[in-house]
């Protein structure tokens, strides 16, 4: 069953403990020193998420170019690697003006925002049927990375890891779906982010954990010397190699 959760709400994720919600930040460094590229950038991340001295980590990469920062922060872990796709919901007519996500998962979660779906006239039967479509496209691009099922996050510390954030869309619907799972924390980890994003996504997990937020801040790619598109083959290699290492008890991972 795929549960929905209402984008427009601003509370805190639920928590068996009262959230830290911390932001861990260097803001200067990016401002003088770009990353030489996605590893390299994981590799430092690294160092902060694992000081974080997290319980039962899975590390959650949202493709395909927050895998390779993931692979390095997974690897350093010894912790279980997992791709986090989110998939927009279009508004009727117009795809491309979000009005809602899918984010796939053991238990799929969908987030809505409510208010711009009655602007668009974005009814029950339209969402459930481009929910449909888009969970097809997970499942068709699981198939193609190899994944497997999705690592189960019962009990766990879920850390989002991405290659930087910009406006935030997508982290917020992966923080906002997460916050109906059933793990015991959720990290947002990333090396580098704009200041005002970082300050919205704070309220959506418990910890936010960023190496640099420059300002000004144009986009994430200018704080990197290469950064060359993530294609596909990257990322099944970097999957399968963390499988090596991975100490899934489920063995979910073929």
């Amino acid at each position: 069953m795929i549960a929905r959760t209402d984008s427009s709400a601003t509370t805190r994720r639920r928590s068996t403990s009262t959230p830290r919600a911390e932001h861990h930040e260097q803001g200067t460094e990016a401002l003088t020193e770009r990353f030489a590229d996605r590893r390299e950038a994981g590799r430092r991340l690294a160092e902060a998420v694992k000081a974080a001295a997290l319980a039962a980590p899975v590390v959650l990469a949202l493709p395909r170019g927050g895998v390779p920062v993931g692979f390095e922060v997974a690897k350093a872990l010894s912790a279980p690697l997992d791709v986090l796709m989110v998939r927009k919901i279009g508004a009727p007519g117009h795809e491309e003006y979000g009005i809602g996500a899918v984010v796939d998962g053991a238990s799929p979660q969908v987030v809505v925002d409510e208010v711009a779906a009655r602007l668009v006239g974005a009814g029950k039967d339209y969402i459930e049927g481009v929910l449909a479509r888009e969970l097809d496209e997970i499942e068709r691009r699981r198939a193609i990375y190899r994944t497997g099922k999705p690592v189960p996050l019962d009990g766990r510390t879920a850390v989002v890891v991405d290659d930087g954030i910009a406006t935030g869309g997508t982290a917020k619907a992966a923080l906002q779906a997460l916050a109906k799972s059933d793990a015991a924390r959720v990290i947002l980890a990333v090396p580098v982010a704009a200041a005002d994003s970082v300050q919205a996504l704070r309220a959506l997990c418990d910890e936010v954990i960023c190496l640099a937020v420059p300002s000004p801040f144009y986009a994430v790619g200018m704080h990197y010397r290469d950064f060359t598109q993530t294609e596909d083959e990257e990322v099944i290699g970097l999957l399968a190699e963390a499988r090596g290492w991975s100490d899934d008890p489920h063995g979910l991972h073929p």
